[in-house]
């Protein structure tokens, strides 16, 4: 009788959509910040993290959201999300040596039902919630999916001299944002498989890249900018406040 029960139980809770994580890497060093951690650091008043995680809570397809922190700053980044009132299901775990570990480390404390992964940089906290919904859908069609502006400098190729050895076409590449969407166990191989090889590796994308696996682009965002610098920081306010009048 009681197993019968917890049957009909589960068959009440009705899947609307695959499990997704949003796995959040905010373990760097903050080297170009001038001494200040960029994910504390103050964005018209609020912390960029905690801008950041507001947007995956506010997103429909985001489940749960594990977040990479630095080890001296476990508890700096829990008790954040606590002020910051987020109402979803939030894990603060211990981040690697690099971006490609912390990413992984945080992947394998996603809940044992995950069907997708959303990894979005800590320090990008202008993406709108219904933003990270659409390119979530899309990852679902592709199984690797990151969003992309196009490259609008002229970029050259040179060695380690400064001699020029090419000019690539322009029109074929791309600056690639986050959130980059992948299917779990897709992910969580291609970041396994890199590591082993010690492979370099400049984004997840890359690491799925590495399996011969298809990674699509899909239209990003020029607001949708990363806080590297403290330059970065006052471009992301006038990004904010022309917001607030629009709105």
């Amino acid at each position: 009788m009681g197993s019968l029960f917890e049957k009909w139980k589960k068959g009440l809770k009705k899947k609307v959509h695959p499990f997704c994580t949003a796995i959040v890497p905010a373990a760097g060093k903050s080297s170009r910040m001038g001494g200040e951690d960029k994910m504390f650091a103050p964005l018209c008043g609020v912390p960029v993290l905690a801008r950041t995680l507001t947007v995956l809570d506010q997103a429909v397809l985001v489940d749960e959201i594990v977040v990479a922190a630095q080890p001296e700053k476990l508890e700096e980044v829990a008790a954040l999300v606590s002020s910051a009132g987020i109402r979803k299901p939030v894990r603060v775990v211990e981040g690697g040596a690099s971006r490609a570990e912390s990413v992984l480390l945080a992947a394998l404390e996603a809940n044992e039902d995950v069907e997708y992964l959303a990894v979005h940089d800590g320090a990008r906290p202008l993406i709108l919630p219904e933003q990270g919904d659409d390119l979530i859908r899309l990852g679902q069609r592709t199984y690797a999916v990151a969003p992309a502006v196009p490259v609008t400098d002229t970029v050259k190729v040179a060695d380690l001299s400064g001699l020029v050895l090419s000019t690539p076409d322009r029109s074929t590449l791309f600056a690639v944002q986050t959130p980059q969407v992948f299917q779990a166990n897709l992910l969580k191989a291609a970041l396994q498989s890199a590591i082993a090889a010690e492979a370099p590796l400049t984004d997840d994308c890359s690491a799925v890249e590495r399996l011969g696996k298809e990674v699509y682009l899909t239209p990003g965002w020029r607001e949708n900018i990363k806080i590297t610098t403290p330059e970065d920081l006052s471009v992301a306010e006038l990004f904010l406040r022309r917001r607030e009048v629009q709105a």
